[in-house]
């Protein structure tokens, strides 16, 4: 089938694609109604936050009231890619609870590292403030469970930073799978394998002066001040972080969830859920340097069988030190069924049928935009966004937090889906979250 006769004859797919996913609207920013225009505020605004904090402002109904950084050196950029786009400068706090209290603002932007991503996301909740909040969804499992919890109670829109869940071309790929091409999908495969570098073992010394760094460390422990565990190599340490699991894999653990969740549909059977049973292994074995999360892993999630049908199989592979793809890609998923199979990268898809056969393929995207937008529309509709948090991006998150688990372990673990406890194992359990958070910040009750 080729890629111009499948578009065709998918006519629920491209309807999707279609009203969902339409890129932002040509008109000024003056030209949008009063009623139309949204308020937002940013938690963080450098490293991905400035992407992010580039986009929304890009968008004419929204304006950008506040933010909020610790780092007094990162302000002037982020002021400049605001007023590139708008008329007025957004007030500036070190403290993100006054973008919280501002009864204004209608939205939170959340795209600090991992350990700050929970107690906004459930303040703002809290607040009557909808979020969009980058991956993964928190530091820990209890973290990401705790914000389901909030958006749950309080009835807000939660979009997580999974773009590719809004991209037409991955959508594409989804609906090319949920036509049944593949016949019976068993086993399918994410990866990682784009070369990184060592971040060496730089010494301590003191934070820099224009820096809110016992701010930065939140509710994480208090340690003396390294440039390596802060900007852009946080997330190589346990107490910020969740390696390159959390990082990247997130994304290429959801291609493959998603893949897997069509082809179940695909056969009329249940939607996927969680896996229950985990297992990683790997290590820190080719980098000598001073991260912490391994630069080598395998982790395997098994799905269970349902009314006597046959379980699933889902892989992860992390080797961020060699210089060459596999299928033809840095990063990305692959689908395998008994007619035929689909690889799944950042920025394109193909389809073969037997004997390797290109039957289909198409370009999709790690653009921001299209996502951002869903979530604005989301914010006006009341309708669930295209990564909302409870139904996409707490689980994928979720498999990423308990693969962590199981390799700090050392062992396979079995996972309650109902509780998001792991079954009869006490250490394990104590593992879903970190051992205490600093004073005085504590993870908010819902």
């Amino acid at each position: 089938m080729q890629r111009r006769t499948f578009l065709k004859e998918s006519a629920i797919g491209s309807a999707t694609i279609a009203t969902s996913f339409a890129l932002p609207r040509l008109q000024g920013a003056d030209q949008v109604a009063p009623s139309e225009r949204v308020r937002a505020g940013f938690v963080g605004v450098g490293g991905r936050a400035s992407h992010l904090l580039d986009c929304f402002s890009a968008l004419p109904e929204v304006d950008i009231v506040g933010i909020a950084e610790i780092d007094q050196r990162r302000i002037p950029a982020a002021l400049e890619l605001v007023e590139k786009n708008k008329k007025e400068a957004p007030a500036v706090h070190g403290d993100f609870r006054h973008l919280v209290d501002d009864p204004s603002i209608d939205f939170l932007v959340v795209g600090t590292p991992d350990h700050w991503h929970a107690i906004p996301t459930i303040m703002a909740c809290q607040a009557g403030k909808d979020v969009y909040v980058e991956k993964p969804d928190g530091h820990n499992m209890l973290e990401g469970q705790r914000m389901v919890q909030a958006m749950r109670k309080h009835k807000r829109v939660v979009q997580m930073g999974t773009q590719t869940r809004s991209d037409p071309g991955f959508l594409e790929a989804i609906e090319y799978v949920r036509s049944g091409a593949l016949g019976q999908v068993l086993f399918a495969k994410s990866w990682e394998s784009t070369p990184q570098g060592s971040i060496g073992r730089p010494a301590d010394s003191e934070p820099p002066a224009e820096v809110d760094y016992d701010f930065w460390l939140g509710p994480a422990p208090k340690r003396p001040f390294n440039p390596r565990r802060f900007h852009t190599h946080w997330r190589w340490f346990f107490d910020y972080g969740t390696g390159d699991l959390g990082n990247d894999g997130v994304h290429r653990i959801d291609y493959a969830r998603c893949a897997l969740d069509a082809a179940r549909q695909s056969r009329g059977e249940p939607p996927l859920g969680l896996p229950t049973r985990i297992s990683a292994m790997g290590g820190k074995w080719y980098f000598d340097d001073i991260q912490e999360w391994p630069d080598t892993l395998q982790t395997t999630f098994q799905y269970p069988s349902l009314d006597g049908g046959p379980g699933l199989i889902q892989t992860y592979e992390m080797r961020v030190w060699t210089p060459y793809n596999y299928q033809s890609e840095g990063e990305g998923a692959v689908l395998y069924g008994d007619k035929g199979y689909i690889v799944i990268g950042p920025r394109r898809w193909r389809a073969y049928a037997k004997k390797n056969q290109l039957v289909a393929e198409g370009k999709s995207s790690t653009g921001t935009t299209p996502h951002a937008r869903n979530f604005l529309d989301c914010v006006k509709s009341r309708k669930r966004p295209n990564a909302d948090l409870e139904t996409v991006g707490h689980p994928v998150s979720l498999m990423c937090h308990s693969a962590n688990v199981a390799w700090r372990l050392g062992r396979q673990l079995e996972l309650d889906p109902d509780t998001e406890m792991f079954v009869n194992d006490d250490q394990a359990n104590a593992m879903r979250t970190r051992p205490e958070y600093r004073e005085p910040w504590a993870l908010p009750e819902v």
